[in-house]
């Protein structure tokens, strides 16, 4: 396990994240360019080396109801990892996951763009997949992920 100075010599190694002193000799590391609410990157990192990394956005992390992962028994390079992947993921701007109403139930949304042109958004098990016509245009494994791409091709939901 590294210890509380390899950890935040690690993290003040990312030149975008502010330092905050907390209470407890807690520190908190905001990341002011955040395009969400959340700014907040590394969370009550504590003398005694626990610590926790906001990974809401991440796949692969176990956790917690704040979308904050513990990396206490994190390596070196993972924990440069959780937090390169955790700026990454405040840099984009994600539209709440739209679920489906019913697991049976397909979702179907109908996008246009200003030329009146159509494609259909439609969930399809675990995928997002976007048609023109018959033709699959692109699949996509989140409904944020798709809504991104449709609104970067001048789409908007109709």
């Amino acid at each position: 396990m590294l210890t509380f100075e390899q950890k935040l010599a690690i993290i003040e190694s990312f030149p975008e994240l502010s330092r905050h002193n907390v209470s407890l000799k807690r520190v908190n590391f905001h990341y002011e360019a955040s395009l969400h609410d959340k700014k907040t990157v590394v969370y009550h990192l504590h003398p005694n080396g626990n610590g926790f990394v906001f990974a809401a956005f991440l796949k692969g992390y176990q956790k917690d109801d704040k979308g904050y992962v513990n990396i206490r028994d994190f390596s070196a390079d993972e924990l440069r990892q959780v937090i390169e992947a955790s700026i990454q993921s405040l840099s984009v701007k994600r539209e709440p996951q739209q679920p489906a109403a019913d697991a049976s139930e397909q979702v179907e949304q109908t996008w246009v763009d200003k030329q009146n042109r159509t494609l259909l958004l439609q969930q399809e098990d675990s995928l997002w997949n976007v048609y023109h016509g018959m033709n699959l245009e692109a699949s996509f494994e989140s409904y944020v992920e798709a809504a991104q791409y449709l609104k970067e091709e001048g789409f908007s939901l109709s």
